[in-house]
């Protein structure tokens, strides 16, 4: 009797300790923020601003490193001034996060005000967020995309599909009503799997026609309705180049901005050495081939700009680790060499 009720004083006490982590405590004030608009309001007035200019995220170059600048709230009233905004504004703010010590972090689009100006003031750049996102610090990529997909969804859902009436934004920015009809919409992920097939001793990369010279990457495509993520990604390599998965397995997911808000579910799939040979989808691909692991290694190595060669050739080269795509295929090199 004296060992089960130290065993429930045991479970009792890690519950609590859970229950008043850091990271409970994080997520049940930002769940206050995005349900309270009262509490959410007072929060700008303490918390600190991502600047975006028509969706680009405002950075500023530090030496050789580029940095992603929070403005305080005192800062941004100062911005607003001078171009003779009022503070109502920052109203137009999505909340995207909060530090350990609670402070609240928000995005701002300023796409009406003149952008040379803002980069002028605050001696920075707005920079496209396909740059920004291999340039800035590792720990500041998923915000920038999270904060530019809430903003996008905000200026492409202002209206409501069924009344077509105006919809109201919450001050969080985590929801839109439309007071007409009483819907309530909110911003929503589309599921893409992306998959790096192998044949046991290769791993097949391809390419599109959009992408930058020399790159190639895995396969990837949008979840259809009513698919689960084993039926996509069987489905997509049978489309895209003609091979039937012999077997496969999830590695990671990653939210990914482009071209809009989606979750890449990220997976390994495995087709028979002896049915390998690759019949493309040219509406689709530019270019599908095996890689072996001494090219792949090398892949890995190599920047974008040190493949290009005198001839005008480029040699291959691969997404750059904030990619769920280099995570597909470093996890593939790690395993063919252990």
């Amino acid at each position: 009797m004296a060992a089960i009720y130290q065993a429930v004083r045991r479970r009792a006490s890690s519950l609590s300790c859970r229950l008043h982590s850091t990271y409970v405590r994080k997520m049940r004030y930002l769940n206050e923020l995005k349900e309270d608009d009262s509490l959410c309001r007072q929060a700008q007035t303490s918390g600190t601003f991502y600047l975006f200019h028509n969706l680009s995220p405002f950075l500023q170059k530090v030496g050789k490193k580029y940095l992603v600048p929070q403005l305080s709230a005192a800062e941004m009233k100062r911005i607003l001034e001078k171009f003779k905004e009022t503070e109502q504004r920052i109203e137009k703010s999505v909340l995207i996060g909060c530090s350990d010590e609670h402070v609240p972090r928000f995005a701002l689009d300023l796409g009406t005000l003149e952008k040379s100006v803002i980069e002028s003031e605050l001696k920075g750049s707005f920079t496209d967020l396909r740059k920004a996102l291999f340039v800035v610090d590792g720990k500041d990529s998923p915000l920038l995309a999270s904060a530019q997909s809430l903003l996008r969804w905000h200026d492409s859902h202002q209206y409501c599909g069924k009344t077509g009436q105006p919809t109201q934004k919450n001050v969080a920015g985590s929801k839109r009503v439309c007071h007409a009809s009483g819907i309530t919409y909110y911003p929503q992920m589309s599921p893409v799997v992306i998959t790096l097939v192998s044949d046991g001793s290769r791993c097949l990369l391809a390419r599109q026609p959009s992408f930058p010279r020399g790159m190639y990457t895995a396969l990837s495509g949008f979840c259809d309705v009513g698919e689960n993520v084993e039926e996509a990604v069987r489905r997509e390599v049978a489309e895209e180049v003609g091979l039937e998965v012999e077997s496969l397995w999830y590695s990671a997911s990653q939210h990914w901005p482009f071209p809009s808000s989606c979750l890449m579910i990220a997976c390994h799939a495995l087709v028979r050495a002896q049915q390998a040979e690759i019949s493309m989808n040219s509406l689709e691909l530019e270019e599908a081939r095996w890689f072996g692991l001494e090219e792949t290694v090398e892949g890995l190595k190599r920047e974008p700009r040190s493949s290009k060669q005198d001839d005008g050739r480029f040699l291959p080269w691969f997404p750059p680790k904030q990619a769920i795509a280099h995570q597909l295929i470093f996890e593939w090199v790690k395993q063919q060499t252990s």
